[in-house]
């Protein structure tokens, strides 16, 4: 880290608290233009939850998601649709145009039958993939992924996916198999204490080997036993992914954190973090900006 601490100037500025989020000092490492949040959501009572949703935070509206943008330094984002909507995106597509559809992007959930218009219209909304969020109950199943991932990748679009450990194991052929980018959420969910020892890590490098496979460093809390502030053992987790391929991490707050109820990270040091994963300089901004840009289709950010 130390040519990451060297180049990049701590910032000095007045502390923020911001909405579901602990903590209210400055990140020590600076994004740089254009860094993206690859992984947040909004969350909106106006909206009606999904029959048997599991999920069910209180809100976390765009000028929430503004001041940890302002708290956190970064300018683009892209709002992921959680299980608590089904396949209603209204209010992630209300939130891209609330925040500045220039700078955000929207994955969505699509009923498995979606027809190619309904697709077409949901891109020049702005959405550029499709969630699997397999590991509670949801629209969409592992069996989902055979027809729809030839049709998102003629799109240019991506399968997101959020998966058990064991369900790793238990489809690792399925996913070898599609066509498309493949985006996994949260670190793969590698267990612990395995972590690189495991089955569903060997998996996953297996994936992230052939090309075409990306992972979102977000989320630690999910799979660490070693736990906060630091989550040691996903952070390992997370260095060896992107030794392994850092054109093809990209990083997400995971804000305003649904999974974490007793509570919530510091986003700050959460960025901190990933910097010490990502170990330099060049490698924290091709993550932060370049990745997004090649994955999500932003414009090149100026210096």
């Amino acid at each position: 880290m130390a040519g990451l601490a060297a180049s990049v100037l701590p910032r000095l500025a007045a502390a923020q608290e911001v909405r579901w989020s602990s903590g209210s000092g400055k990140p020590r490492f600076v994004p740089p233009p254009g860094a993206t949040d690859c992984h947040f959501h909004t969350y909106d009572k106006n909206y009606p939850a999904m029959k048997g949703a599991t999920l069910l935070p209180d809100d976390a509206l765009p000028d929430d998601y503004r001041a940890l943008q302002r708290r956190i330094g970064t300018t683009r984002g892209v709002i992921i649709q959680p299980s608590t909507y089904g396949t209603d995106n209204r209010l992630q597509i209300a939130s891209r145009q609330a925040l500045g559809p220039e700078n955000f992007r929207v994955v969505a959930v699509v009923p498995e039958d979606i027809s190619d218009a309904d697709l077409r219209r949901l891109d020049e909304q702005g959405v550029r993939g499709v969630r699997f969020n397999l590991g509670f109950p949801g629209p969409l199943t592992v069996d989902s992924l055979k027809p729809l991932a030839p049709r998102l990748a003629d799109l240019g679009w991506h399968c997101q996916i959020n998966m058990r450990p064991k369900q790793i194991e238990d489809h690792a052929d399925l996913l070898a198999s599609l066509p498309g980018r493949l985006v996994f959420d949260h670190l793969a969910q590698v267990p612990q204490p395995a972590g690189l020892e495991s089955a569903p890590y060997k998996i996953i490098r297996g994936l992230l080997d052939r090309g075409k496979t990306w992972l979102k460093l977000s989320g630690p809390y999910v799979s660490s036993k070693q736990g906060a502030p630091d989550y040691a053992d996903a952070g390992a987790v997370a260095a060896a992914y992107v030794k392994a391929a850092p054109e093809r991490m990209i990083w997400g707050s995971d804000w305003p954190h649904p999974s974490e109820k007793d509570r919530k990270p510091d986003d700050a040091h959460l960025l901190d973090l990933f910097a010490e994963w990502a170990g330099g300089e060049v490698v924290f901004n091709r993550i932060l900006v370049d990745n997004p840009a090649e994955l999500y289709g932003f414009p090149r950010a100026t210096q």
